[in-house]
């Protein structure tokens, strides 16, 4: 028996009757479920992978590849030049530097101080290697750090909390950190230390992390807000690839010993990373219900088909076409089902996840997402991943419908009514 009469005849019980070549109600509805679980799937698979990258690439802005530092609470590397020396060495280490980091309050004029983070980094036009690309989102000023007074007591300030403080450049900025020296033993009397900056520049990031709670100094004076001496907090790296951080980061743990440790981006944001992927897997599972909910559509649509082409099987077999072809016919049916609703459904789902992230049709508070619009952005390995799994839950669709029919005795198929 040929292939094509086998697919002849599947398209022919797909249509309506009466010689019409369109197809019938029924298997439109097939076609339908399917398109509608595929597209779904692919809509919601690149806008997850849109989430993943956006935030990757944003708080990789300001954070490294990698991070060294060392065991403890006080995050504290005194003999950081020698340390920095070794990591510069290292395989795959692009470029390295030194950094403070502490948590103070900030304010402008007479309004109260507000919270923020107290980054410190070599000044711009030092010579310093890029570790981030935090300096290249000066929207106003630059991270020279220079103030007008010759010194290198500038600041530079999220543009949101510039905003919120009310400043610009030029202005004066107080910081203020507070160790527990700081507090009196006998009146309990906070006196934090306190340094005035002038804002130098203004940094725009696009994620709200940043743009709302960050301040960048110069990292001597870092140092002394920090209290530090001549101690850093740790020393940024950026290597290769991004996803060779981790493995730098084990060899310098082996080469360098205790009381060193080596944090890589997806560990620093860790709980992030990892929330994303397992409601991607969620969704993922969810949504790829509904295409085996149209594999039901299919599994009735083919078994009201052979319901209602008894006879006609009865007379094929009678005529002498094997059970193995009448298999066949049901299963090019069901598979017809599924590669079409399949290529619909891709189609519709590419469509609208590029309408979304290129358009920005979703937006979002960045206060509470990071981000101001929901991205999409599809990986070719979801698609094809998506595409095997319709088209395999479609062929599995007809296994019951097209063994019925195959059962069927000739003598009692031609006298069905």
């Amino acid at each position: 028996m040929s292939q094509s009469l086998e697919m002849t005849i599947a398209m022919r019980y797909l249509r309506a009757r009466r010689g019409s070549r369109l197809l019938s109600f029924i298997s439109l509805i097939a076609i339908g479920g399917v398109v509608v679980g595929v597209s779904a799937l692919v809509v919601v698979m690149a806008v997850m992978n849109g989430l993943q990258r956006d935030l990757r690439e944003k708080i990789l802005i300001g954070s490294p590849d990698l991070r060294l530092l060392t065991f403890g609470s006080e995050m504290n590397m005194p003999d950081w030049r020698a340390t920095l020396a070794k990591v510069q060495a290292t395989e795959n280490v692009v470029a390295a530097a030194p950094w403070v980091h502490t948590k103070g309050l900030v304010r402008s004029g007479k309004n109260l101080p507000d919270a923020a983070f107290i980054s410190g980094i070599e000044p711009q036009g030092r010579g310093v290697a890029e570790v981030t690309t935090i300096r290249q989102r000066a929207v106003q000023g630059d991270f020279r750090f220079a103030s007008s007074d010759g010194l290198t007591r500038g600041v530079v300030v999220g543009e949101l909390l510039a905003n919120r403080l009310g400043v610009v450049l030029g202005d004066t900025l107080t910081l203020m950190t507070v160790s527990p020296e700081d507090i009196s033993a006998s009146t309990g009397t906070v006196l934090p230390l306190t340094m005035d900056f002038q804002v130098t520049g203004i940094f725009e990031t696009g994620m709200y992390e940043y743009d709302d709670n960050y301040v960048f100094v110069a990292i001597d004076a870092a140092r002394e807000l920090a209290r530090l001496g001549g101690a850093v907090t740790g020393i940024e790296v950026k290597t290769s690839s991004r996803w060779t951080a981790s493995e730098v980061g084990d060899r310098l743990e082996q080469e360098l010993g205790t009381p060193y440790r080596a944090v890589d981006w997806q560990e620093q944001n860790s709980s992030l990373f990892q929330a994303l992927k397992l409601e991607k897997l969620g969704m993922g599972v969810i949504l790829g219900l509904i295409i085996v909910v149209a594999a039901f559509n299919i599994v009735s649509n083919l078994t009201m088909v052979v319901a209602d082409k008894t006879r006609e099987i009865g007379i094929l077999k009678a005529m002498g076409m094997r059970a193995s072809s009448i298999k066949r016919i049901f299963f090019l049916q069901g598979l017809v089902i599924g590669v079409v609703g399949t290529a619909l459904g891709v189609t519709v789902g590419l469509v609208l996840s590029t309408l979304i992230g290129a358009r920005k049709l979703i937006p979002l508070d960045p206060q509470i997402y990071f981000i101001d619009h929901l991205p999409a952005f599809n990986e070719p390995s979801d698609i094809l991943l998506t595409i095997a799994a319709s088209i395999v839950i479609a062929a599995l669709a007809t296994l019951y419908p097209s063994q019925q029919a195959a059962r069927l005795y000739p003598l009692e198929a031609i006298r069905h009514e």
